[in-house]
C-alpha cells in the first residue's frame, strides 16, 4: 500500500446536482476513501457567486475530513475560510498568500515541469508543489510534459509533498505512484463518468 492519495479537482460547473456527486465520491469506501483534498476550480464568476457555490461543497469536505482548497484566488480562500489555496505561476507569491491566510493554510504551487520553479516555491514556503501535465488533459490543456522521473528526483531530495496532475486515470496512474507522487490530482477521470466507480478504481491502483 503506497502513501499516495487523491486530490480531487472540481469540474467547471459545481452547481445543480454536483454537491450530491461530491458527497457520493467522498462517502464511497468509508474510512478507506483515498481522497485527501478537494480543489474548487471555477472560472468567470464573481466572488460573491463563488462563495455561494463553495458553501455546500466546503461543508461536505469538512464532514469527510477532506481539505478544501481554492484555486487561484487568495481573496476567496480568505473570505470563506478555506483550508488553503492553489497558486498558478501567475497567481501571486506564496509568501503573500501565507501572510493573508495564516500559518495553518495549505498553499500549493503549480511548477509545470520545472525543478527550478519547484525549488523556488519550496523556499517561498509552499506546502506542496504540483508537476504536470503528465498526460494529455481535456480539463486544462498544457504544453508541459514532465517525465515521471521528476517526481522521483523531488521526493528523494525534499520533504515537501508533490502532486502529479494532468490526464491521470486509473489505467495510467501506477507509474506516477511508483515514481514518488504523494498525491494524484484528478478531475475528468472522476467527473466524466460514475464517480463512485472511479474512486474505487483509483483506490485499487493506490
Amino acid at each position: 500500500m503506497s502513501d499516495c492519495q487523491l486530490y480531487l479537482i472540481s469540474p467547471p460547473d459545481v452547481g445543480g446536482a454536483f454537491p450530491g456527486r461530491l458527497e457520493r465520491a467522498l462517502a464511497t469506501m468509508g474510512a478507506d476513501n483515498p481522497v485527501a483534498a478537494f480543489q474548487l476550480r471555477i472560472k468567470d464568476v464573481d466572488q460573491h457567486e463563488a462563495a455561494r457555490l463553495a458553501a455546500p461543497l466546503q461543508e461536505i469536505c469538512a464532514a469527510h475530513d477532506v481539505a478544501f482548497i481554492v484555486n487561484d484566488s487568495v481573496a476567496l480562500a480568505k473570505r470563506i475560510g478555506a483550508d488553503g489555496v492553489h497558486l498558478g505561476q501567475g497567481d501571486g507569491d506564496p509568501r503573500d498568500a501565507r501572510t493573508q491566510l495564516g500559518s495553518k493554510a495549505q498553499i500549493g504551487v503549480t511548477c509545470h515541469s520545472s525543478r527550478h520553479l519547484a525549488m523556488e516555491a519550496g523556499e517561498a514556503g509552499a506546502d506542496y508543489v504540483a508537476f504536470g501535465a503528465f498526460f494529455p488533459s481535456t480539463t486544462k490543456p498544457s504544453e508541459h510534459r514532465p517525465d515521471p522521473e521528476l517526481l522521483t528526483w523531488w521526493s528523494r531530495l525534499f520533504e515537501i509533498p508533490c502532486v502529479a496532475i494532468g490526464g491521470i486515470t486509473p489505467e495510467n496512474c501506477v507509474p506516477l505512484v511508483e515514481a514518488g507522487a504523494d498525491f494524484l490530482a484528478v478531475s475528468g477521470a472522476v467527473w466524466s463518468g460514475e464517480e463512485e466507480a472511479a474512486i474505487r478504481a483509483f483506490a485499487e491502483r493506490l
